[in-house]
């Protein structure tokens, strides 16, 4: 089986016996990704270097001295007078100097009088330095505390409470245990915050609208709380103290964190029944639970509910509007938002902007997000740190890199230092692209840039290794974030489901969600999409069904996420029917297919005959503004192909070839295959020339179906020359290669040549499956003695 190359039939291509010019002919396998593409020495060394110094705020004035109080001596005031005139940095060598005058004035009034005057630092150096001595009672941190709070110093005032704890016996006021749970809670101590919480009522303290409140918040923070929710507002009631519009915007907030639609709504409609008038807050909140849950319909019932009832929206309002738009792949009407603000006298801000880039970002429009980029720093308003991520997490999705490069030294020079998001982003760039070894580099340079991991970061590095198929490295990041002490959320299971998505592994899938639930999770749109895209690549068809049922019988809201997902997976597993229905929900749901569910509904049809409907489809992507693309023209090239009109599916090829979407591999092997498939074998080696000579490397593919071509024409010939071409050159034939060939023989009756052309591949190709040889010789078998 010896390939010259040359003489065996007419018109065929050269197949070369040496490496050519322009590179190999047969790759053995794809390239991997150049390390070059992607420029990560250049992207790290921007997100490590410092940025330029952003404009100074001006300086605080030192505060005045302290004027006079009518409730201090004139000795006591002399002191305040002393220490708020003198520097802070000296102010504790100072105290010491005077320690038998402060020990015998009044602790608490001192500390008033300075934080009346707004000398709260000093205030708090002073209760330091009395703790230190003893001389600090409950008064005296209720009064600082107080004045912590009052300047948003969350942080001061837990170091103050683990510094100085309260002595036995004592207690704050409400209104300083309030401050302090609003600072635990800011700080994430939510369980301190709650033990802070039994105290207060332990010691009698009768807790305000305003304490409940700040609890509900801590709550709402932790999550997966509705029944201690839905207890803590039965205590309020049962204490006399009434919901007010805080009580409801917290309450939904958190139902919207656990993706509790069902709850949110039920306690709204409460609220109403007992005469609550919903404030713009309120209404915002329901607003935003419908629009991450996917629900634009609900969220536009809302909003429309806000304008009868007189409550007119806010800029807030549009804001979330855009989101629920963006969610659901309305990029048009999100950035009708814009437009909308302005004609209501609302300013939009600069997470309006973010929001419609992001609904651009959603369905791929990476230029309209840059334009509107561009048009937002015309129009005076600043790009925050937020911006410029979700612009870099776009920009990578595209591979375009050198954009990425630009972006970063803008930020730079803007004086945006690149926050932990922002390394998420390279993560997940890293991750999408499949590069296993990036990641981990670009995790040891957030680690040297001393950027502590979050829980967001370990969701991020579990996607990202999943993504790069390295399982064992995903599974590992999440026993590292427990046993940092971060427990897992919604999103940290969603991560788990994308890695198993990738392995079809939908048994431990099920067993992910079955634990998300136990653990008080409700799973969201992307944890059923998660799980139909596992039984769709396991091939669980029952477990499809069962999600098909929650979804049309209402049990889940079909979202636009969930029938997307819904159309792939059936196209994935060809039911047509399952397509079909999941295709009719989209339509009749208002939502606007996207170019991958197109795609997907044209290859089912062109995959079962259905060339009218198939048409269909390709008018309906031109008329919704989409651009059709490699995909989409495959896809038709195919339909041609399959129903022998192979000479549409090269007219085609050739109008690919001199457009901006160029043909690939697949293109032309679907070409020759149709050829081949109408027995036009010259044609099919006419598009293999073209091929070679567009500098388009051939693939075992082509090379598979240019054998069955001869084969099916008794050319057996030029199917072993081929044959031997490749084996020669490193690219393994199929099985199925061997057995096209076998079988054509069998069908000519020429059982001899069969054995004589199995015995050459046991000799030429000896890897080749001793199994399988022998179930091809079988064959041979069977077709000569009719077994």
């Amino acid at each position: 089986m010896e390939a010259t190359g040359r003489g065996l039939f007419p018109n065929k291509p050269t197949l070369p016996a040496g490496p050519r010019k322009r590179g190999p002919l047969l790759p053995s396998a794809p390239p991997p990704p150049s390390p070059s593409s992607l420029p990560l020495d250049s992207l790290l060394l921007h997100l490590t270097a410092a940025p330029a110094p952003a404009p100074a705020p001006p300086r605080r004035p030192h505060p005045t001295p302290t004027p006079t109080h009518s409730f201090l001596s004139p000795a006591a005031q002399a002191l305040v007078l002393a220490i708020s005139s003198h520097p802070l940095p000296t102010l504790q060598g100072f105290l010491a100097s005077r320690r038998d005058e402060l020990l015998r004035a009044d602790i608490p009034s001192l500390l008033k009088a300075l934080e009346l005057s707004g000398h709260w630092e000093w205030a708090l150096a002073l209760l330091r330095w009395a703790g230190a001595e003893g001389a600090a009672d409950a008064a005296a941190l209720e009064m600082v505390v107080r004045a912590l709070g009052r300047e948003g110093q969350h942080d001061a005032v837990c170091d103050l409470l683990d510094e100085m704890p309260l002595p036995p016996g004592s207690r704050l006021d409400v209104r300083a245990y309030t401050t302090v749970l609003h600072a635990l809670s800011r700080a994430g101590r939510y369980e301190r915050a709650l033990q802070l919480f039994a105290e207060l009522r332990r010691q009698g303290v009768a807790p305000t609208l305003v304490t409940y409140n700040v609890v509900l918040d801590v709550y709402g923070r932790m999550g997966r709380s509705w029944p201690q929710i839905v207890a803590l507002l039965e205590e309020m009631r049962a204490a006399g103290v009434e919901p007010d519009g805080f009580t409801a915007s917290t309450v939904i907030a958190a139902c919207c964190r656990d993706g509790l639609v069902d709850e949110a709504l039920a306690f709204f409609e409460d609220l109403k029944a007992r005469g609550h008038t919903p404030c713009v807050v309120t209404y915002n909140a329901l607003l935003q639970v419908f629009g991450k849950a996917g629900n634009y319909t609900e969220a536009l019932r809302v909003l429309k509910e806000m304008e009868q009832n007189g409550c007119q929206p806010d800029a807030v309002t549009y804001n979330e509007l855009a989101g629920t738009y963006a969610r659901a792949g309305f990029y048009e009407e999100a950035a009708k938002c814009l437009g909308t603000m302005t004609g209501k006298g609302l300013l939009p801000n600069t997470f309006t902007y973010n929001t419609v880039m992001t609904a651009y970002g959603n369905v791929g429009k990476v230029d309209e997000a840059l334009a509107l980029f561009d048009r937002m720093k015309k129009s005076g308003y600043v790009p925050n740190v937020n911006t410029y991520n979700l612009i870099l997490g776009m920009l990578g999705k595209k591979s375009r890199f050198t954009v990425m490069l630009e972006m970063l030294g803008e930020m730079s020079r803007s004086g945006c230092t690149p926050n932990r998001i922002t390394w998420n982003t390279m993560l997940a760039v890293c991750g999408k692209r499949g590069m296993e070894d990036y990641v981990t580099r670009v995790l040891e340079g957030m680690k040297s840039c001393g950027v502590e991991l979050s829980r967001d970061t370990y969701n991020t590095l579990i996607a990202a290794y999943g993504r790069c198929g390295s399982r064992t490295n995903a599974f590992k990041m999440y026993n590292e974030m427990t046993s940092a002490g971060f427990a897992p959320c919604l999103t940290t299971y969603n991560a788990l489901l994308n890695v198993l998505s990738r392995q079809g592994d939908w048994s431990t899938a099920q067993s992910i969600v079955s634990k998300l639930r136990t653990k008080g999770f409700k799973p969201n749109e992307q944890s059923y999409s998660l799980l139909l895209q596992c039984y769709a690549k396991g091939g669980n068809i029952a477990g499809i069904d069962a999600i098909e049922k929650e979804v049309y019988g209402g049990t889940v809201f079909p979202s636009w996420v969930i029938l997307r997902t819904l159309v792939i997976a059936n196209f994935k597993c060809r039911r047509l029917e399952g397509i079909e229905r999941a295709f009719r929900e989209v339509k009749a749901r208002g939502y606007k297919p996207d170019l991958v569910i197109f795609n997907s509904m044209l290859s089912m049809y062109a995959k079962n005959g259905m060339y009218s409907k198939a048409t269909e489809i390709f008018d309906s992507i031109k008329q919704s503004g989409l651009s059709p693309d490699l995909i989409t023209y495959n896809s038709l090239m195919d339909m041609y192909a399959k129903c022998s009109e192979s000479w549409e599916a090269e007219k085609i090829l050739n109008q690919l070839k001199s457009s901006q979407v160029k043909p690939d591999v697949v293109s032309y092997n679907t070409v020759i295959n149709g050829f081949c498939k109408q027995g036009l074998i010259r044609e099919a080696q006419r598009i293999l020339s073209e091929m070679i000579a567009d500098g388009m490397a051939p693939c075992v593919v082509t090379y598979h179906t240019l054998v069955g071509g001869y084969a099916s024409l008794e050319m057996f010939s030029e199917a072993r020359e081929v044959i031997s071409y490749m084996i020669q050159h490193n690219l393994k034939p199929m099985e199925l290669t061997y057995w096209r060939v076998v079988d054509s023989y069998c069908k000519a009756k020429r059982y001899e040549e069969a054995r004589d052309f199995l015995s050459e591949v046991s000799e030429t190709d000896p890897k080749f499956d001793k199994k399988a040889l022998r179930t091809l010789a079988d064959r041979v078998e069977d077709a000569q003695f009719g077994r």
